[in-house]
């Protein structure tokens, strides 16, 4: 937090939480805490948690080899052995959509976590340090900035070609200006603190208040600024995929099945469309209403 009133607003908001729930105990007693405060929330983190379970226990969930092939089975409608239909290479669509939620899940909190990464360190150089390093920072930012996010992962994955790191690498890149600006504006705030100020009179080294004081009160922006991110970088990832510029094959992901589908079979065999499309929209819906309830909690001004 960048102020004393915020800070105040923060404890306040803690507090007002714990005497809600002092009838209650333990982290039964926080969740229903939460889903009766936070009901949206609540329920974009149990999507996201029942996406997370499926691709962490993929091998379990899934009934079939997502990549075995069934010519007799080639465009199966959805039955007791194919519950949600089959592709024209007769492999079971269940079982390629689980085992896609680990390719879109391991690309979006990879690249997430890799953008906050990249941004925090040159946001924190930039902002404290100042002068030609923050001018010159600030002049790349903006130019990348000039970019919309699926254009300029379109560019980094063309020029470093499809596979899962080159994927992750190209929607991270696109993520690096939003989160050096946000920590870039905090240490603005925060290296004028009186507690910098402190650190510096007993001798400190800039470095270590840079790292010790003032990151640390520049990370609950990030926390939701990654939340909210997070969704962004699923539906990019689906995006480069269905271009041909993703995750390629043998890998299922959701966008190339949309990619393989989509003009020759959403007439004859919808269920190919359809359900590839349906989690994709619900990863990204829970991962949004996840990030809002993320930022109500950890930012109680923004709260409806």
């Amino acid at each position: 937090m960048t102020d004393s009133r915020i800070d105040f607003t923060a404890a306040d908001h803690a507090a007002e939480l714990a005497r809600a729930g002092a009838h209650v105990t333990g982290w039964r007693g926080a969740t229903l805490l939460l889903i009766r405060r936070y009901p949206l929330g609540a329920i974009g983190a149990v999507i996201f948690t029942l996406f997370v379970f499926a691709a962490v226990f993929a091998d379990v969930v899934a009934p079939m080899d997502p990549l075995s092939t069934n010519s007799r089975a080639s465009l199966a409608a959805p039955s007791a052995t194919y519950l949600l239909g089959a592709d024209f290479m007769g492999r079971d669509v269940f079982s390629r959509l689980v085992y896609g939620a680990r390719i879109s899940l391991a690309v979006g909190l990879g690249a997430t976590a890799l953008g906050c990464l990249f941004g925090i360190l040159v946001g924190l150089l930039s902002g404290y340090l100042g002068g030609w390093i923050d001018l010159v920072v600030q002049r790349v930012i903006d130019i990348m900035q000039s970019l919309p996010l699926l254009v300029m992962a379109l560019v980094m994955a063309a020029s470093l070609g499809p596979s899962l790191r080159n994927t992750i690498i190209a929607i991270a890149i696109p993520l690096v200006p939003n989160v050096a600006r946000v920590i870039r504006s905090n240490t603005l705030s925060l290296r004028e603190m009186p507690f910098v100020e402190a650190a510096r009179a007993v001798g400190m080294g800039e470095l270590r208040i840079a790292l010790r004081h003032v990151l640390p009160n520049t990370l609950a922006p990030i926390i939701v600024l990654a939340t909210a991110q997070l969704g962004s970088t699923i539906l990019t990832e689906a995006s480069l995929s269905f271009l041909g510029l993703g995750v390629p094959e043998p890998h299922p992901s959701w966008g190339r099945m949309l990619s393989e589908s989509a003009a020759e079979y959403v007439r004859t065999a919808p269920w190919l469309v359809i359900f590839p499309g349906v989690a994709i929209s619900l990863i990204v819906f829970g991962t949004n209403l996840l990030g809002d309830a993320v930022r109500d909690i950890l930012d109680p001004r923004q709260r409806s």
